[in-house]
């Protein structure tokens, strides 16, 4: 059972999905208890053999063993796949399957997940297993084709540092990184807008437990709302963590009668890590519940998390704000990159090796993926060393599955250098959404001097911004270092011929 070949992948599934599954093991775990109770009594009480193998249900197990002995139990399987993914540590339901830990979390007696690791530790310590160790950072290596379609990434936190000494010149986060003339929400929403005039004032705040990563936006009440209806309106409130425009990220409250001036006092829930809080835009709306035809807006507050001063925990009044439309394409990044370089020249590691100069590009993260439509979504990298677009030059990362947010861990190698094709070159990194069989271009960042200039030719591509060209310039005057940089994936990438 054991075996790597019976091990699942679960790191797809989403949150709900995961926290089913955890409730339906820890279900199971407690019905084979009541019926070990059970059994127990009965040996204790029937001295008939023969009847105590009927009501035992013991020729049940037997009968089942005999016809199925080759195959395992599937909570064995699941618990194994659990197990086989993370270190011993208490997780959230998400941390369970993606591997990710917390920081000495409090345990939770209550919490389904908390439980089910109690009872794989016991496992792990009948069997006399080791904790699995920690990921080492990966060796950088050639681009292989069976990588290319692979599915989600399974990687912990850990693994998001590099373990090795670095030089760092950026100081930005992993943040939501959106340039936008209007409100965000704008970009997927449909609904009734401008029917009713805008007005009135939201009272709510914010507190992130740090022990149980858990955002929680606190809705007290509102003053001075709209009449949408007969000098009155049927309020509540909605809530979501842009750009995630699922359902997973859609909170609201109830519907308050017949008033302009609710009192809500309901607390909207979130569970997510705080590097992830970081990168979202808290949108809390106010609309008219109509029984019939379509919900009417009567306004809404936007404030981006990346900087918010979370030791603030007080409510605040807020002025409710009119939806501004905004176009698709006055946005000029969809999210953050988090990215290491490296150049290693020939012969710089001792015995002649390497034989050529080395270009390494390691994509950590990507944060705040934007997508047209909201959402999580499918995305991987694609990588090229201009002026070289040909097909031996592309590289692409792992596809990661249903995240905004998405781990690739991958790294690229490209030889053949010498130090001065460096200041000729452009590493071009694109981030991309496959939807079905169509793929559709995020935007990306284009690593080079930014000269507009390639051996004396004039080019398109040779228009990186200053932070890119201070990354490349820090790789060629450090050679052999790596140079770690957070970048905004932008959407103004200047279109090169194929």
């Amino acid at each position: 059972m054991e075996g790597e070949g019976e091990l699942l992948d679960l790191s797809h599934l989403s949150e709900a999905e995961q926290t089913s599954i955890l409730e339906v093991l820890l279900r199971d775990s407690d019905l084979r208890c009541l019926d070990e109770g059970r059994v127990r009594t009965l040996q204790e009480k029937e001295a008939d053999p023969v009847r105590l193998r009927l009501l035992s249900g013991a020729w049940f197990h037997e009968e089942r063993r005999k016809r199925y002995r080759d195959t395992k139990d599937g909570v064995d399987i699941i618990q194994a796949s659990i197990r086989g993914r993370k270190p011993r540590t208490e997780l959230s339901v998400s941390g369970v399957f993606k591997g990710q830990t917390e920081d000495a979390p409090p345990t939770n007696n209550n919490d389904p997940s908390s439980q089910i690791e109690d009872k794989k530790e016991e496992d792990d310590k009948r069997s006399n297993r080791s904790p699995p160790t920690a990921r080492p950072r990966p060796k950088p290596r050639s681009p292989n084709p069976q990588d290319t379609d692979s599915v989600s990434s399974v990687v912990t936190e850990a693994d998001l540092m590099p373990l090795r000494p670095g030089i760092s010149i950026s100081t930005l986060s992993l943040q939501s990184n959106y340039t936008l003339c209007g409100s965000m929400m704008s970009l997927f929403s449909s609904g009734e807008f401008g029917a009713v005039e805008v007005k009135g004032r939201v009272l709510f705040s914010l507190d992130y437990d740090t022990q149980r990563e858990k955002l929680q936006v606190r809705v007290c009440r509102c003053e001075g709302l709209a009449a949408a209806h007969k000098n009155h309106s049927d309020p509540y409130a909605k809530a979501y963590l842009l750009p995630d425009k699922s359902s997973h990220s859609k909170k609201k409250t109830t519907v308050k009668k017949k008033t302009l001036n609710p009192v809500f006092d309901q607390t909207l829930k979130y569970k997510m890590s705080v590097s992830e809080v970081r990168g979202r835009t808290l949108n809390l709306s106010v609309w008219h519940a109509a029984p019939l035809g379509r919900n009417l807006f009567l306004g809404e507050v936007e404030l981006e998390l990346a900087h918010w001063d979370w030791t603030h925990t007080d409510p605040d009044w807020y002025q409710l704000q009119p939806r501004l439309q905004c176009s698709p394409e006055s946005i000029s990044s969809r999210g953050n990159i988090r990215l290491s370089i490296k150049f290693t020249p020939a012969g710089s590691e001792g015995g002649g090796l390497p034989p050529s100069g080395e270009l390494h590009i390691c994509l950590w993260q990507a944060q705040g993926l934007l997508s047209t439509k909201g959402g999580a979504i499918d995305s991987f990298v694609k990588s090229y060393v201009l002026p070289d677009a040909g097909r031996l030059s592309g590289q692409k990362t792992r596809m990661v599955k249903r995240s905004i947010s998405p781990i690739y861990n991958h790294t690229m190698v490209y030889e053949g250098f010498q130090p001065a094709d460096l200041r000729e070159a452009c590493a071009e990194l694109t981030v991309w959404h496959r939807e079905g069989i169509k793929t559709h271009l995020l935007g990306g960042v284009r690593l080079s001097p930014g000269t507009g200039l390639s051996y004396g030719a004039a080019v398109c591509w040779m228009d990186s911004t200053e932070e890119e060209v201070t990354m490349w310039t820090s790789m060629i005057l450090n050679p052999s270092h790596w140079i770690d940089t957070t970048l905004p994936i932008r959407t103004n990438l200047a279109n090169r011929q194929k």
